[in-house]
């Protein structure tokens, strides 16, 4: 379902939240090319899994201005990926570290 050959960096606000089970998502909202704003939904373990790892729900609030790394889907249909770290606006970055390489990363912005 995942690329994890490839990761994309996301840098946008926070759309929406979900510390839902089975997996949590963030969703959010990127100026695309043209100024066009798109949404992609990122696709996160599940809560339990993220507590473990010093996530709460409220680690991301809607409104917060993000970078996202995520593997991407494979089929670009849909805008969406697979988490990988988030850096928050002050600096604060939470990875997933059940994934190796769950850090931040140095790869280009999507637009």
């Amino acid at each position: 379902m995942f690329d994890q050959t490839k990761q994309v960096s996301l840098k946008g606000t926070v759309k929406e939240f979900q510390w839902t089970n089975p997996h949590a998502f963030i969703h959010v909202e990127i100026s695309a090319d043209g100024g066009t704003k798109e949404t992609w939904d990122i696709e996160l373990n599940s809560p339990n899994n993220l507590k473990r790892q010093g996530w709460s729900s409220s680690s991301v609030k809607v409104g917060d201005k993000v970078t996202l790394v995520a593997n991407p889907l494979r089929d670009l249909t849909h805008k969406g990926g697979l988490f990988v770290a988030v850096t928050l606006a002050d600096g604060t970055i939470l990875g997933d570290a059940t994934r190796a390489g769950g850090g931040p990363v140095n790869v280009p912005t999507v637009p």
